[in-house]
């Protein structure tokens, strides 16, 4: 999981892990809107938030800090408890490498 500053920028990223084979899914989620403090001062940010399913977490997170323009890119890797064995095959098999 990830915050993009805008549109052209997450499109790049997803497209960039879907074609390498470090996600098997990426989705944008426009309307995100961030507060947070950045070098001592109040920010506030509107974003797309980009959600990437992989089996190859590590890999994902490696390359989209190599893609990211923020100094200090959101870089969140969250376990799923349970996935649908149907999915999981998907996800497997699309992100194979």
């Amino acid at each position: 999981m990830s915050t993009v500053p805008d549109a052209a920028t997450g499109e790049r990223i997803a497209a960039a892990l879907v074609d390498e084979g470090l996600a098997a899914c990426v989705q944008l989620l426009p309307g995100l809107v961030s507060h947070y403090r950045w070098q001592g001062e109040h920010e506030r940010a509107e974003e797309l938030l980009l959600l990437a399913k992989t089996v190859r977490g590590a890999d994902c997170l490696a390359r989209l800090a190599e893609l990211h323009p923020y100094d200090v890119p959101e870089g969140l890797l969250i376990d799923a408890a349970a996935t649908l064995p149907a999915y999981l095959r998907w996800a497997l098999d699309a992100s194979a490498n």
